[in-house]
């Protein structure tokens, strides 16, 4: 029987985690053997009966000072500069990336597949696939903990957080919360099934139907009244929403503002907060008239209907104004 010493891989971001932190041991090992064995050594050298030269002595050595400066100090700036990178590819998903909305609740992963197939403590994958999680909390804080990916994120209450990884291993592999969130929190476990392409395209026509977020985002823009104002009619009180996702929106008062999942969100449960430039605050607060789910199925919706071209969600260099203006540059 072996014993691991590290979970097994199963994403293409997880050897370069582990080569980090292998190369961080190595070297805390390595230093802490010299500086052990330098004082073990001192020790029997100069213990109290053993006839050496106890004679202080003034003599440095410059070279050996700025070595033993700049030596630590360049090898911090290169474990730095290796690990920020490896950081920072982590928080920037490609744009293609599909993406899977999970919610956190006591105690229980909620999970929705852009097709509309939902899971709860399960997440469903296909292998090879870059995988976007856009992330929130129903209730308290939560962290979303895949060891096998080597990805951890917090889930907060009241704003999205992201994850991405790319599968590379067909398996089965646990999901864990990793922050403490209540009595039951050891049991809001769940597993992650890695899958061929095809396997993965069969599994989602499995079982019950459920609509897309893009289309029950839709049906909601409707319900709640948002096309009222916002799809364009004769009066028009609201700016038309078509390429808003991705844009720059210029604010009242000065200064902008990115337009992504968090600022759309802030918009319908906080409309006053931050006021585009030019219209007067009239919208009303959807907050406690909507769940976390239907919020990301019509976030879902306002990013379908911004979409850029090139596929890349409507991150595009035009303002808001001028997108919502030119619907036809801002849409494929």
């Amino acid at each position: 029987m072996t014993f691991p010493v590290l979970p097994e891989e199963g994403s293409l971001g997880a050897r370069e985690v582990d080569n980090i932190l292998v190369a961080l041991v190595a070297m805390a090992f390595f230093f802490s053997t010299v500086i052990a064995g330098a004082i073990v050594w001192f020790s029997f050298k100069y213990r109290r009966n053993n006839p050496v030269n106890r004679v202080r002595s003034d003599a440095h050595s410059l070279k050996l000072e700025i070595a033993w400066t700049v030596l630590p100090l360049l090898i911090g700036i290169g474990f730095f500069t290796v690990a920020a990178a490896t950081y920072f590819r982590e928080r920037h998903p490609p744009a293609a990336a599909m993406e899977i909305h999970v919610i956190g609740k006591r105690w229980m992963w909620k999970i929705q597949h852009p097709q509309g197939k939902r899971e709860i403590n399960e997440v469903h994958l296909p292998i090879g696939v870059p995988v976007r999680l856009l992330m929130t909390s129903q209730d308290v804080i939560h962290s979303f903990y895949i060891p096998a990916f080597r990805i951890k994120q917090d889930v907060l209450p009241g704003r999205y957080t992201t994850l991405w990884m790319v599968p590379s291993k067909i398996g089965s592999y646990h999901l864990f919360c990793s922050q403490y969130c209540g009595t039951d929190h050891a049991r809001m476990i769940g597993q992650v099934t890695v899958m061929s392409r095809p396997d993965y395209q069969t599994w989602l026509t499995t079982g019950e139907h459920a609509e897309s977020p893009v289309v029950r985002g839709a049906q909601l823009f409707r319900q709640f009244g948002c096309s009222g104002c916002h799809a364009g009619s004769e009066v028009i009180r609201a700016p038309s929403l078509v390429g808003v996702y991705g844009s720059t929106v210029p604010l009242d008062g000065g200064g902008t503002v990115l337009a992504d999942e968090q600022y759309l969100r802030d918009s319908i449960l906080l409309p006053n907060a931050q006021i585009v430039a030019g219209y007067a605050p009239v919208m009303p607060s959807f907050a406690g008239h909507i769940s976390e789910d239907d919020l990301m199925a019509l976030i879902a919706y306002l990013k379908s209907i911004g979409a850029g071209q090139n596929g890349e969600s409507g991150r595009q260099s035009l303002t808001y104004p001028e997108r919502a203006a030119n619907p036809a540059k801002a849409s494929p």
